[in-house]
């Protein structure tokens, strides 16, 4: 039974990935360009078309490759997970999802926000990756709470259920926002660009995510029997 949801992760995030990968073509790789030419206020020629056709080939199969490794992720996680987490079997795949940007980019980025070029780190690229690595525990255990909230506080009303599971949430982004040190500065940016080109970033990974969980449960659907299948993973995640 694993090995058919990790098919189904691979090929949702193969689809993933396609979206993702003409997104850095067409917008992600223009977009750093603009705002690198923005920091130096001069044109970095380098290697001209053939350059830049390039880059957006190695970033289109970048962006596959991330998207089919977070798609694998997923369904081993959802395989294991799927017995714990609330509502329907679509809804399972949006939550994991939803737990899956905190872990990997959500909550990290509140300290570490992404860097866009041209930016001056305040600390060295080991002492970021152990922050970052460390971050990444605390998304989780922040989304496990949320879920757990949810979970205790639904039982007698969603929306309180809602409300309980945003609040392990907004504490962990109200504590990084106060007590994150500077890690990046932008002496030649203007402020609204680089807000923009972060808040691109969060929304394309937050993307990727949705269109995983959505291409899973569309590959889902499409089985012989999928209405039972949700149910037969969680009695086999449970007894094995």
């Amino acid at each position: 039974m694993i090995a058919d949801y990790l098919r189904r992760g691979v090929a949702a995030g193969g689809v993933a990935g396609i979206g993702y990968g003409l997104y850095m073509a067409l917008v992600g790789n223009p977009l750093s360009a603009y705002v690198e030419h923005a920091a130096h206020d001069h044109t970095h020629g380098g290697g001209g078309p053939v350059s830049e056709a390039t880059t957006a080939a190695v970033s289109a199969g970048s962006g596959l490759l991330w998207a089919i490794l977070l798609g694998g992720v997923f369904a081993v996680a959802l395989y294991l997970l799927e017995p714990a987490l609330p509502g329907s079997a679509t809804a399972r795949s949006y939550v994991l999802a939803g737990a899956g940007f905190l872990t990997v980019s959500g909550v990290p980025w509140l300290a570490l926000p992404p860097a866009a070029p041209g930016a001056i780190h305040q600390y060295p690229i080991g002492a970021r990756m152990r922050a970052y690595v460390g971050l990444m525990f605390l998304g989780a255990i922040t989304a496990a709470a949320a879920v757990l909230a949810y979970k205790r506080a639904g039982r007698r009303h969603v929306g309180l259920g809602v409300v309980a599971g945003a609040v392990p949430v907004l504490l962990v982004a109200v504590v990084l926002a106060v007590a994150a040190p500077t890690v990046t500065t932008y002496p030649d940016h203007p402020a609204d660009l680089v807000a923009a080109y972060q808040g691109l970033a969060v929304l394309t990974q937050a993307g990727i995510w949705v269109l995983v969980a959505g291409a899973f449960n569309a590959l889902s659907r499409r089985r012989p029997g999928a209405e039972n299948e949700s149910t037969h993973a969680s009695d086999e995640a449970l007894v094995g």
